[in-house]
């Protein structure tokens, strides 16, 4: 009995490789947005959690909690079933994208957060006191002093949406883990599908997660 990577099976997938290269493709672009909508957001209700106003921490605690606190599993599959049913219909590439980008959002949020919280109060009372208000004085003042501190965490959680696309495969997202679980099932040759599939999201990941180390040891070094 032949084995679950014998060479017959590793010929049929590289007759189909075009099927992981669309896979491959899709989950780049679905990663790209998502992480688009998730930095927004992070910006977004990181500061709202910084500011003094309870009502805007109040508004940034609600969403971190919920979307920390709930499977990106349940998000998505709410986001594909349960919306029909209010009337809202979205695409499934756009599921993908709102649902991964929102949660990934939720932690994006936490490392700004953490960065703003970092830097000496007094620096946004002295931005007050040149005439800036909140906003300007976070975006010209605070956040770029944050970002030294938040990036190497926002670019962990960058390699953790990538790998989270894959959550997809349960809606037909098109992505790489949905191609791969196509082929296999097709084909049962689910060894060679698996070990491609691994390798490709390494490929994505793995760049970025020695970025995300190599920003780390500059810290320390500078600290």
């Amino acid at each position: 009995m032949p084995g679950p990577f014998a060479a017959f099976k590793w010929a049929a997938l590289g007759r189909d490789w075009t099927v992981f290269a669309g896979g491959f493709a899709h989950t780049i672009l679905v990663s790209f947005l998502a992480l688009v909508l998730a930095l927004l957001l992070g910006i977004i209700f990181g500061v709202l959690a910084s500011s003094k106003q309870k009502g805007f921490r109040t508004i940034s605690r609600i969403y971190v909690e919920i979307i920390q606190n709930t499977p990106l599993v349940i998000q998505v599959f709410f986001l594909y079933h349960a919306l029909p049913h209010l009337g809202i219909l979205l695409p499934t590439f756009t599921v993908g994208v709102l649902g991964v980008g929102v949660y990934h959002g939720a932690y994006m949020s936490e490392a700004v957060r953490a960065g703003v919280e970092a830097i000496p109060r007094g620096q946004l009372e002295a931005a007050y006191s040149q005439g800036f208000k909140f906003w300007s004085a976070m975006r010209y003042i605070i956040l770029p002093q944050a970002k030294r501190l938040a990036v190497p965490t926002m670019t962990n959680q960058a390699v953790s949406l990538i790998k989270n696309t894959s959550v997809l495969a349960m809606i037909a997202g098109g992505e790489l883990m949905y191609h791969a679980d196509s082929w296999a099932s097709n084909s049962l040759y689910y060894g060679p599908a698996y070990i491609v599939t691994g390798i490709l999201y390494l490929v994505i990941c793995m760049p970025l997660a020695l970025y995300a180390r190599r920003l780390e040891e500059q810290m320390e070094v500078q600290a």
